[in-house]
């Protein structure tokens, strides 16, 4: 963060006397002609007051030891971030690292059993975390699963999935399961079936199968604990459809469709029980800047403001303020983007933001305990493959 202090008029008080106010607001910047939020701290002295005015900003962190993208990054416990497997120009990765929020540092850990890219993590409540599926090679989908120890930094092979998948979606149900759902069994057949793994026993069972096909969609789970998903590609189509999981029937019906159909999208749960989509791509390869807004109370989407650059395999992040931020991706003419920007969803206005130091596509997005967001790895706008990390 920039940090600003401006003087003010001295302040009549007792000679010892110190108070501290802290206001958010948010400060215009001429040369932008955006709108860049801020925290404003104020020192109140005997002789004078300070105004420290904190910009958010985006500062380089430790790099990775190797260089990825379509990896996964996983919050854990003890305030460190495991990132596994992903792609880079010497092919699908089994190496995994840890970063270290005190020191910004990154440390490897354990190989996984299996190269792998676009699979799912899930941070289970016993502290493991679950890996499933993926591509070992092009040809190769994996149905393999396997659970990293934070305590002992290895990994062990679990039970594995019925059916081979990558581009799926893995979304934690309250009832402590994780519910695996869609993506493609081969580079053409699109799959509707889901699974549930049991974290006491290690197995996976087959659950109802969603009413669509669907892979590069979204899952996301709600406070009334049912798992929304949405959007995604047929192989064929663009879906603007979505459907419900009901974990205590095990069944999925469908929900309101969106506006426009769309996959290689994020989706982000609001303060307020909402669930935001943003961008992605559409028929004709159409990029969007699109955003919607899904009412879980009356199943129905509506439009919200768009973002200023339309994207697609982006990421994004919701902040402790509540607010969305959505980095990177790619935009019309195969642009790889380093802008970043917010939603606020008092206004539903988006606003842009510094841009990241490099741009990049298939980055991840994590939230952390301090409240800044970590952002690892992707694809550069020339093809490489980074290893760079940075924190908004």
């Amino acid at each position: 963060s920039t940090i600003i202090s401006t003087p003010t008029s001295p302040t009549s008080m007792l000679s010892n006397s110190i108070s501290s106010s802290i206001t958010t607001t948010s400060s215009s910047t001429s040369a932008l002609s955006n709108t860049i939020s801020s925290i404003t701290f104020t020192t109140i002295t005997s002789s004078a007051t300070t105004t420290t005015t904190v910009i958010p900003k985006w500062t380089i962190t430790g790099s990775m030891n190797v260089a990825r993208r379509t990896h996964t990054a996983s919050e854990l416990a003890n305030e460190l971030v495991l990132v596994t497997g992903g792609h880079n120009s010497g092919g699908n990765l089994s190496s995994t690292e840890l970063y270290n929020l005190s020191t910004g540092t990154w440390a490897i850990t354990g190989n996984m059993n299996v190269v792998r890219q676009r699979h799912t993590a899930s941070t289970l409540a016993n502290g493991l975390v679950l890996v499933a599926g993926g591509s070992s090679s092009l040809f190769n989908i994996l149905n393999s699963a396997e659970l990293y120890n934070p305590s002992t930094g290895t990994w062990t092979n679990t039970g594995s999935m019925n059916i081979a998948r990558r581009t799926h979606t893995a979304s934690i149900l309250e009832n402590g399961l994780v519910l695996v759902t869609g993506g493609s069994s081969t580079l053409i057949n699109v799959l509707n079936s889901a699974e549930l793994y049991n974290p006491l026993t290690g197995n996976w069972t087959n659950t109802g199968s969603m009413n669509n096909g669907r892979s590069y969609h979204t899952a996301v789970t709600l406070a009334n604990g049912l798992v929304l998903v949405a959007g995604g590609f047929t192989g064929a189509s663009y879906l603007n459809s979505t459907e419900l999981y009901n974990p205590t029937l095990g069944t999925w019906t469908n929900t309101g469709s969106m506006n426009n159909g769309r996959s290689f999208h994020t989706a982000s749960i609001l303060a307020n029980g909402l669930v935001l989509v943003t961008g992605g791509q559409t028929t004709g390869n159409v990029i969007l800047n699109s955003a919607e807004l899904y009412n879980p109370m009356t199943g129905i989407w509506t439009n919200t403001g768009s973002m200023n650059v339309a994207r697609y395999d982006h990421t994004a992040a919701t902040l402790a303020n509540g607010y969305v931020l959505v980095i990177g991706g790619q935009t019309t003419g195969s642009v790889v983007l380093n802008s970043a920007e917010l939603y606020n969803p008092s206004t539903g206005i988006w606003t842009t933001t510094t841009n990241m130091s490099i741009a990049r596509e298939y980055p991840t997005a994590s939230t952390l305990p301090n409240g800044k967001v970590l952002v690892t790895g992707g694809e550069s706008s020339d093809g490489v493959y980074l290893n760079s990390a940075e924190l908004y």
